[in-house]
């Protein structure tokens, strides 16, 4: 019987445990370092913290992380990779992924989402329900592509960064390391990094 740990024991896990389900997985167990005393996350045990999962590597086959905040999931990623965790991808099955398209490990990507041809997507990106990736795009590391939101041909995403639900970015458009993109927002011009944008068109709030 394969076995999948995830960490994170959220919302957002139970999505990324429902999909690993449906790709194949007979057996998933949850970590994570929040709760204590809990022994189940809605149908899945739930059998301690990172430091017990890293403990207890040689029982499972695949290590996935299930945390929505970008850079936390980042670095537990790296203490995973460290600790010599076998990190899986998980694609849904009712996702549709160009064979051109590369997946970096420790990704998910939902029922729902399009990843069109040469896109290029690092290690432990979100690409939540419904959105899509046109061609020859690429995201960095630990980006977050919400539910609804559609990225044109050509745009690149950095490091860290967040597009939000609904959003909708140009085609060639930069988006930098550490952005956010509001939900809804129509993004027509490049987006610098650590800035959050919103509205159609959107503008800068922060920075």
């Amino acid at each position: 019987m394969n076995q999948l740990a995830i960490v994170g024991a959220s919302g957002h896990g139970k999505v990324v445990a429902e999909t690993a389900e449906l790709c194949g997985w007979q057996s998933i167990v949850f970590f994570d370092d929040g709760i204590s005393g809990q022994k189940d996350h809605g149908n899945w045990p739930l059998s301690g913290d990172t430091l017990d999962l890293i403990k207890a590597l040689v029982d499972y086959d695949g290590v996935i992380v299930a945390i929505g905040n970008n850079l936390n999931r980042a670095e537990k990623l790296n203490q995973l990779r460290l600790a010599g965790a076998e990190l899986v991808t998980l694609i849904h099955p009712a996702a549709c992924v160009s064979r051109s398209a590369k997946i970096g490990e420790g990704s998910v990507i939902f029922a729902g989402a399009i990843v069109n041809a040469d896109v290029e997507v690092e290690a432990g990106v979100i690409l939540n329900t419904g959105c899509s990736v046109d061609h020859d795009c690429y995201l960095g590391r630990a980006v977050h592509i919400s539910p609804g939101a559609h990225l044109a041909g050509g745009v690149r995403v950095g490091d860290y960064s967040w597009i939000g639900i609904g959003a909708n970015v140009l085609q060639e458009i930069n988006v930098g390391a550490h952005a956010v993109v509001g939900a809804g927002a129509a993004v027509v011009s490049d987006v610098s990094d650590t800035t959050t944008v919103v509205g159609v068109p959107a503008h800068c709030i922060k920075s």
